[in-house]
């Protein structure tokens, strides 16, 4: 049965943009693991999901449907309103790619991990070690 506008809309409104589900899983898994992170640290651009300060990482949980996973079945566009998707989700990934700039411009390391990606504990074990192996920042000094 085909959804009507309306039923689409309800849907699309009830999409959150932080506390996700995906997110939840990976806040938890690293908690678990020992990592302490600030959450949606927002004078950072792109208000990343979670923020290891100590280690300039930032890092965000990305939905395959919104940030348009490349290669992903999730991310597979609607086949109506497609003007409108387009826009909308390419705008997401042109938003998304300035926002790594701006971070990493800023000295910061920049990690994604997809919501098809955290079912796999190896995944989620891999991101844990790439954030215990990151060196702690040193600041550079203010002149």
């Amino acid at each position: 049965m085909k959804e009507t506008p309306d039923q689409r809309s309800r849907t699309m409104r009830a999409v959150r943009s932080r506390d996700t589900a995906p997110e939840m899983t990976v806040r938890r898994y690293l908690h678990a693991a020992g990592l302490r992170y600030r959450l949606h640290v927002a004078n950072l651009p792109g208000k990343p999901d979670m923020v290891f300060p100590s280690r300039r990482i930032a890092l965000f949980v990305h939905g395959c449907f919104w940030h348009q996973h490349p290669g992903c079945e999730a991310a597979a566009r609607p086949a109506s309103n497609t003007d409108y998707w387009t826009r909308k989700l390419d705008g997401n990934v042109a938003r998304d790619a300035r926002r790594r700039k701006e971070l990493e411009a800023d000295d910061w390391n920049v990690l994604v991990v997809w919501e098809c990606q955290i079912r796999s504990k190896e995944t989620l074990d891999g991101l844990v070690h790439s954030i215990r192996s990151s060196s702690p920042h040193v600041r550079k000094p203010q002149r």
